[in-house]
């Protein structure tokens, strides 16, 4: 059976930094370092979401998912169930005076 060695002893032909860092990350960091596009949606840095859990009737569920799919393939917004939601909730929260 062969001697074992480590790990490092295995690589001792030294390969440049530049090199192992190209192999490593593949072009990444180039696409990091690019400014991203802001997300294409109407909320703020400053409002974050939180999970809610809620039961509705099945055919409102699925209207809403059937709304939501036909959306997303005629590319029209908002077309994600979340944002549909938050169209749909915002006015009636404004109208009865729970947002401002």
């Amino acid at each position: 059976m062969a001697e074992r060695r480590s790990l490092v002893e295995g690589i001792k032909p030294a390969v440049s930094p530049e090199v192992e860092k190209d192999f490593v990350f593949q072009g990444k960091q180039a696409a990091e370092a690019a400014p991203q596009a802001p997300p294409n949606h109407p909320t703020t840095p400053q409002m974050t979401r939180v999970a809610i859990s809620t039961r509705i009737r099945t055919d409102y569920a699925q209207a809403l998912k059937r709304a939501s799919l036909e959306r997303q393939l005629a590319g029209i917004e908002p077309n994600t169930l979340q944002d549909i939601l938050e169209a749909a909730v915002e006015p009636w929260l404004r109208s009865n005076g729970y947002l401002v």
